[in-house]
Order: structure tokens, then sequence, then C-alpha cells
């Protein structure tokens, strides 16, 4: 089983977004998906409810933070969602319920510090140190026509971080999301770019895990 953490501790970072649209791309290779919400405004779980029953269907999963959560029998990928500001006893019991991190991350002076510290906390678990998880970051709402998505692979480099995937900023996003879907539910000819820019990250979260 696949067990997804996705995580930063800065709010609007793009995690949600991240979390629906893994849980739903997994859901459309037939897995059975758990997509759970960590955050005290249950986003997800709101999202799921608004999903039409035609999709592929996604399992909620109830998580609270520093209580042992085990994913149900049959479950073969199971996705956390998480609050801003996850820190202390909460992440600690949540790497301990996962294989990979994914750190959704924007450019600016203000994500880079929230970022970089959390990325030195995750350096101090034993798990992380001794491989056990695997951690990545994915650039969130990048503009090809800038550099800003170029500030972000020097930033990793100093914490040994990949840079699996960027992608844009697409109204395609919030549509979808506002009706209990994704990209992933549209057909490839309207959403051939956005999967492009997908792979990477979704290559590197099907690789070898523990």
């Amino acid at each position: 089983m696949r067990r997804i953490l996705v995580a930063n501790p800065k709010g609007g970072s793009g995690k949600s977004t991240l979390a629906a649209h893994l849980a739903c791309w997994f859901a459309w290779q037939e897995d059975q998906v758990l997509l759970g919400d960590t955050d005290r405004q249950q986003s997800l779980a709101h999202w799921l409810k608004t999903r039409p029953k035609a999709l592929p269907q996604i399992r909620g999963w109830e998580v609270t933070p520093g209580e042992p959560a085990r994913p149900p029998r049959g479950t073969q990928v199971a996705i956390l969602d998480t609050p801003a500001g996850l820190h202390g006893k909460s992440l600690k019991a949540l790497l301990g319920m996962v294989d990979q991190v994914i750190v959704p991350l924007q450019t600016g002076a203000f994500d880079f510090w929230a970022s970089g510290e959390f990325f030195d906390i995750l350096a101090e678990s034993k798990a992380v140190r001794r491989e056990q998880i695997r951690v990545a970051a994915v650039g969130m709402r990048v503009n090809p026509r800038t550099s800003n998505g170029r500030e972000l692979i020097p930033f990793l480099a100093r914490y040994d971080i990949p840079l699996v995937a960027q992608l844009r900023d697409a109204t395609l996003y919030r549509d979808t999301i506002a009706r209990g879907m994704t990209l992933f539910d549209l057909s490839h000819g309207r959403t051939q770019l956005d999967r492009e820019q997908w792979q990477p990250l979704l290559d590197w979260v099907t690789g070898p895990t523990r």
C-alpha cells in the first residue's frame, strides 16, 4: 500500500488541490483510494461529498492528528492532506503513518522561510534520515512566462530535496475542484499540457517505497 502525506506548514500552498488530484489519478487506475483530511476546515471532505457518482469513487478517511489510524483492509493508496502550521507531535505521528511526503511549494520569501524550516524538521526525522520516507517538492502555480519556477531549484538544493514537477496556474484547477472533480476527470485532449506537467510527479510517487 502507498501512504502519501501532502504537507507544508504555510497555508494556501496548494496542499488540498494536490491531494485531491493525486487521489483522483489513482482512482482512475482502479486503485482503492482513501483520502484523509486532517485540516479542521475539512475542505477535502466537502469536495468528496460533491464528487459526481459516475466518476471513480474515492473514500474518505477520518484521521485525527496525533492519534493512530489504520486504513481499512483492501486499501491500495492512502493520501493525507494536512493543515497549515503542522508541527510537533502531530507531524511526528503522521510521519509514522506514511512512506512518502510531497511538499507543494510556491515561490516567494514567505513560502521559502516557512518551507525551509519545515525541511529542517523533516531532516531530523529518523525515518527520513534512514530513507524509509521519500520526500519531494512540487512547484505550484508556476508561471512558465516568468522565472519564478527556476527560483525553486537552488532553494531546494540547500535541503537536498528534489523538485519533481512544476504545475502551472490554471483556472482549470479551480473550476474542476468546485465541481467535485479534477483535471484527471476530463478528456486527455483538453488536459494534455497539464497531464504532461503531472507525469514526472506520478512517476515519482509510483516508484519504489520502503
